[in-house]
């Protein structure tokens, strides 16, 4: 596993993350097959994993929670999200930060958090929704301020709307933040025009979620695919997202290396940019943990296939089912 250096935080995180929301929304979940993958992560050098309150109502957390107690004797980084109070994911632009994040709210939801992980500080507390509109709100900065400084939590960060990368730049630029979770794979390539630059200059943590695209890009998805109601899928491959995800995965069928998978080819793009700090894949089986952290072996893809994959790229914007 190679590392790499989270912003100004100065941690040093596994370039594979553990995305933990796979616990819930997702059909084909076993809760006793993901605590073994968890801690298989563990044995692989993983130490960077990603939660939060809204996945499964603080299950996903009390799950990280156990995997902290199990591993006391290890530096595991542990990210949270506060859920918004609406509950309305992702927030439009019309929402107002007092019906969302109000400051009595962030604080209610930090305690929760900490019970939860089972911890007297909170390693990094994200906005789980975010709007640019609302970075000059004095509330929601004394808050963390106040939070932080009474060492209930160590760096704060905003999880960037789905096609929305750019909807946080004047919020970074309050100096509040510390980093920055954003949708980037090969086709959400659109953070490389504004976001990352912003974050390298201010020394901002990146965390590049969605690296398979929902799925797409395992290439496993046919237009015949389907998921069950209870399923969160089942509302965002909706025929016009499907049809068109399956076309522009088949696309990229061609070009992939010989020897190599699509989710392999996936996780290396991502790794290949400097300005991401670490990539945070579902990983609810031992298999795949195994899969995805071996990519983490400091091997860049060359610099031909990594131009052939820009032109890969595939501006949306958010839409009804975009969720």
């Amino acid at each position: 596993m190679q590392y790499r250096t989270f912003g100004r935080t100065g941690w040093q995180v596994s370039e594979i993350g553990y995305g933990m929301w796979g616990l819930a929304g997702w059909t084909g979940s076993d809760k006793a097959e993901v605590l073994r993958a968890l801690q298989r992560s563990v044995e692989l050098g993983c130490n960077f994993f990603d939660t939060a309150w809204g996945y499964a109502e603080g299950v996903s957390e009390q799950i990280l929670g156990q995997l902290l107690k199990d591993n006391a004797d290890k530096k595991l980084y542990a990210a949270t999200k506060i859920p918004p109070k609406n509950r309305t994911w992702p927030s439009k632009p019309e929402f107002s930060i007092d019906d969302v994040f109000p400051a009595d709210y962030i604080v209610e939801y930090t305690e929760k958090s900490l019970q939860n992980l089972g911890v007297e500080t909170i390693d990094l507390l994200q906005f789980h929704v975010w709007e640019d509109g609302w970075a000059d709100r004095d509330e929601w900065k004394e808050a963390i301020q106040k939070l932080t400084e009474q060492g209930k939590v160590s760096a704060w960060g905003v999880s960037v709307n789905r096609w929305e990368p750019e909807n946080c730049l004047n919020t970074l630029r309050t100096g509040l933040i510390d980093s920055v979770q954003v949708i980037y794979n090969i086709f959400d390539q659109n953070p490389e025009d504004a976001l990352f630059p912003l974050c390298r200059e201010l020394n901002i943590g990146v965390i590049a979620r969605v690296p398979f695209d929902e799925g797409t890009l395992t290439g496993t998805f046919t237009k015949e695919t389907t998921f069950p109601a209870d399923d969160w899928r089942s509302t965002y491959f909706v025929p016009e997202n499907l049809n068109s995800s399956v076309d522009h995965a088949d696309a990229l069928k061609p070009i992939i290396p010989a020897g190599m998978t699509m989710p392999e080819l996936a996780l290396r793009f991502i790794l290949n940019n400097p300005d991401v700090h670490t990539t945070i894949p579902g990983m609810r089986q031992i298999r795949n943990v195994e899969a995805n952290t071996a990519v983490s072996d400091g091997n860049p893809l060359p610099a031909s296939l990594v131009q052939e994959l820009a032109g890969h790229r595939w501006d949306r914007t958010p839409t009804e089912w975009s969720q």
